[in-house]
């Protein structure tokens, strides 16, 4: 284990892997209960859908840490699901059987990029401030999202604005206390250098909750907040059958030809620009970035991440990326694909017991999120805001705001990337950009314009 994984090169052990890929499943798990969710919305079966992401997670999880000996994790990716399930099947009207399809198609598309050293090359042309600041920006992103699924920050007439957590207390209130409770327990078992601090913290937000739903304090409404007790029940494994390669049974004759390559496109830049943000963000903050900031293991890192798009949508599921929550096993130490083969094997255990692991509730990750965003933020520290990198550090600034407001790791990219090809352009620093650096900017205008 030590010689495959290397785990004495990258100061860890053993221990600490399994400890950060327990972390990082249990951040992810939500995605067992999301996804299903927002996916029966294109008609597709629930318990197949849920199914289909366990499987596609593992193969994809256990390819990034076999493969690219990289801590990071793979799932359905959210805002894809939303795309495919209420653009593509909604307002566009295509079935749910051509969307799988066209994430099947761009899948392959992507494993040739990634054996073409295509993505490899985009990654490394991207300038080191960008890559620090993607790393804030997702921790902001991700500290955001943490605040919306404890119920914490709420639509409002400001767009956004704290809960009154007096009203509905016995459901929104009490979360977003819980949450707030997780929070402070994470916090203070890290400060004290508590190991698993995030784990327990999990754990121990849920089971408050569990004793508040049996003292009464929390009530379950059998709409939007449900009973925090884990049930037992087996689930049933044929319900796949109903999803997988189901993308294979899809007629033309009602499909346009044009449209359907759009959406191909439209999965495929957003994917492909949300991947090499996760990919940039998660591994500055481990320190894994060399002095050019480039990411050893980088080429199979992105070809896992593309073989798992195209066999999850032969599974029936929405795009499978690397999640942004591997920053929760990489805060906890992790280091080595060991962690990312730990979160796979749990992936493939939630199967068995999906009932359990879906019941964890969202407010109990959420603060292991929040937390999370504060460990990525620190990153800040290393892009220079002096006078002398001002066109280097304006687009960081411009791409660590962005990702957050416009909830959007790829668009926060985008800004990054035309805001510095412009400033340092008609700065007259031309020798700054790197030619693929004008293709990107290029691409992300044209994305806007067209898609």
């Amino acid at each position: 284990m030590e010689k495959f994984f290397k785990l004495k090169e990258r100061g860890t052990n053993v221990g600490t892997e399994i400890m950060a890929g327990v972390i990082t499943f249990m951040t992810m798990a939500y995605i067992l209960a999301v996804n299903p969710n927002v996916l029966s919305a294109s008609g597709m079966d629930r318990t197949a859908v849920m199914l289909a992401t366990c499987l596609a997670s593992f193969i994809g999880t256990m390819c990034m840490g076999l493969m690219a000996n990289l801590p990071f994790a793979l799932s359905a990716g959210m805002g894809m699901n939303a795309y495919m399930a209420y653009t593509v099947c909604g307002t566009m009207g295509y079935t749910w059987q051509v969307a799988l399809l066209a994430v099947f198609i761009e899948g392959l598309v992507f494993i040739v990029l990634s054996l073409t050293n295509v993505r490899e090359a985009l990654f490394n042309c991207i300038p080191y401030s960008l890559k620090q600041a993607v790393s804030v920006g997702i921790g902001l992103f991700i500290a955001f999202i943490g605040l919306q699924n404890a119920g914490i920050a709420v639509d409002g007439a400001t767009l956004v604005e704290m809960t009154d957590f007096t009203e509905n207390f016995s459901t929104n209130g009490i979360c977003a206390v819980l949450a707030l409770v997780g929070l402070i327990i994470i916090t203070v078992l890290h400060v004290r250098r508590v190991p698993g601090a995030i784990l327990i913290g999990i754990f121990g937000t849920w089971a408050l909750g569990i004793v508040c739903e049996l003292v009464g304090i929390y009530k379950p409404d059998g709409e939007a907040f449900f009973s925090l007790i884990p049930s037992f029940s087996m689930t049933d494994f044929s319900s796949l059958s109903k999803t997988f390669g189901k993308c294979f049974e899809v007629s033309f004759k009602d499909v346009g030809v044009f449209n359907f390559i759009v959406v191909i496109f439209s999965f495929l830049f957003v994917d492909l620009f949300d991947t090499l943000g996760t990919l940039i963000g998660v591994a500055a903050k481990a320190d894994m970035l060399d002095e050019e900031g480039k990411l050893e293991g980088i080429k199979p890192a992105l070809l896992s991440d593309a073989i798992a798009t195209s066999t999850g949508a032969m599974l029936g599921t929405s795009t499978t990326t690397t999640f942004v929550e591997s920053a929760a096993g990489v805060g906890a130490g992790g280091r080595t694909g060991l962690t990312a083969v730990t979160a796979a094997v749990l992936f493939l255990l939630s199967m068995l017991f999906a009932p359990i692991f879906v019941a964890i509730p969202s407010f109990a990750t959420a603060s292991a999120l929040i937390f999370v965003g504060f460990l990525m933020f620190s990153s800040i520290t290393k892009i220079k805001f002096d006078d002398h990198n001002l066109t280097s550090a304006i687009p960081a600034y411009l791409c660590i705001i962005s990702m957050p407001l416009f909830y959007s790791i790829s668009n926060g990219i985008a800004m990054g990337v035309i805001s510095y090809v412009l400033i340092n352009l008609f700065c007259g620093k031309r020798k700054n950009i790197h030619p693929l650096m004008y293709v990107l900017a290029v691409l992300f205008i044209l994305n806007y314009i067209f898609l």
